[in-house]
């Protein structure tokens, strides 16, 4: 499997590459450590959302519950729908995976979330030996565990006392709409962007957050099709 110190350049290549991530994902922990704060709740609990939940609209909705005294089945069921894209994430990946031991698959699987999914694709779709790509998306997903927890911590313990005029939340979501833009190189990709985009605003009001799952799956469609007319276009042509 993975040897720390014959892929010790892996790793580090894997961290590397997911620093520029952090640049808007450290404002959006800060920002969910102050809520966590605000909330009428322990604050290890608050902190705990972090490494339990690992996910940040799902921890949102996860201290927002909790700090208004929902259930605790009304919490883990909005927390696991929310969450349901990454499923869809670990069909993806999970072909690279395969005759893995069962804790790489065990920590891998937890460390998944949208951007160690990117980073991680980005180099599995890369030629090379598996178990260096492996290295790579160990050193991106433990760093942006460690920053995103720390991020956490610094706003629950210290982010109230930055002024609310920063409006941080709203950086991560820019930051992310600029990670993307440079993505959409291909037709496909760029009909499978629009195509999330439009059925996402038009299932808003879908309940606990489903609309983010059904537009994933709306724009993979749309992708898998747009890849898919041209070798329909070119077989119908030899045909001929």
């Amino acid at each position: 499997m993975i040897s720390f110190t014959n892929h010790r350049r892996d790793l580090v290549a894997g961290a590397r590459a997911m620093l520029p991530w952090l640049l808007g994902l450290v404002p959006f922990g800060l920002v969910i450590g102050v809520g966590a704060a605000q909330a009428d709740l322990p604050t290890f609990v608050g902190w705990l959302t972090g490494p339990l939940v690992y996910a940040g609209s799902a921890q949102v909705a996860t201290i927002g519950l909790l700090g208004s005294g929902a259930a605790s089945v009304t919490v883990i069921v909005t927390a696991l729908v929310i969450n349901v894209r990454l499923i869809l994430y670990s069909a993806a990946i999970a072909k690279h995976w395969q005759g893995t031991p069962l804790w790489w698959r065990l920590v891998a699987g937890y460390l998944l979330v949208d951007p160690s999914f990117v980073v991680g694709m980005d180099r599995y779709e890369q030629p090379g030996d598996r178990r260096q790509a492996h290295a790579h998306y160990l050193g991106a997903a433990v760093v942006l565990w460690a920053v995103w927890l720390a991020a956490i911590a610094l706003g629950a313990t210290a982010g109230t006392q930055l002024p609310g005029w920063l409006h941080l939340e709203f950086l991560a979501p820019l930051y992310l709409v600029g990670q993307l833009v440079p993505r959409l190189a291909t037709a496909a990709r760029r009909r499978a962007a629009l195509t999330a985009a439009v059925t996402a605003v038009v299932a808003l009001a879908a309940p606990m957050h489903l609309g983010v799952a059904v537009a994933i799956v709306a724009g993979i469609a749309a992708g898998l099709t747009t890849r898919a007319t041209p070798a329909l276009s070119s077989v119908k042509e030899a045909q001929r």
